[in-house]
């Protein structure tokens, strides 16, 4: 986790920048942006599949947003429709896109009416069970706890 949360600052600092710009992302040769990917080190495990999906992402945001992430959410009227559009993000599955939801509700202030039902389980106050909820290192080791309870849960649901 910690990992995937430091690559967008690696990636700016290979690509020499303070801030990562979606229009240069999305402008960028695809070759050259999964080399700058590829590292050493990767940016992520898979380092060509996210080299594609995060160009795709920002050709999105380019041309839907303007180029801004945060327009996205600026004037989502309510957590339905920020929703609808964080799922249709490249790379995101609808998981993914609650979680994004709470954290930015949770995290960012971004409350749109109705964002804690939209984002199901993850947007429940005092929850532990995902990013959305870690703030510091005691909620890491609540949300990391929680996720191997469901591993083993899954597990022995599997076995029976």
């Amino acid at each position: 986790m910690e990992r995937a949360f430091g690559a967008p600052r690696l990636l700016a600092d290979r690509l020499g920048v303070d801030a990562l710009d979606a229009r240069q992302l999305a402008g960028m040769d695809a070759e050259e942006l999964t080399r700058v990917f590829q590292g050493p080190p990767a940016l992520h495990r898979y380092p060509g599949s996210m080299a594609g999906r995060t160009q795709e992402l920002c050709r999105l945001l380019v041309k839907r947003y303007d180029g801004r992430p945060e327009n996205l959410w600026a004037d989502a009227p309510d957590g339905a429709t920020l929703l609808r559009r964080l799922n249709e993000l490249p790379g995101f599955g609808a998981q993914k896109s609650r979680i994004f939801l709470a954290l930015l509700g949770k995290q960012y202030g971004v409350a749109p009416p109705g964002w804690r039902e939209a984002a199901g389980d993850y947007g429940l106050d005092g929850s532990r069970r995902s990013v959305a909820d870690i703030t510091g290192p005691e909620s890491l080791t609540e949300v990391r706890a929680f996720k191997q309870e469901q591993k083993q849960a899954a597990r022995a649901a599997k076995q029976k």
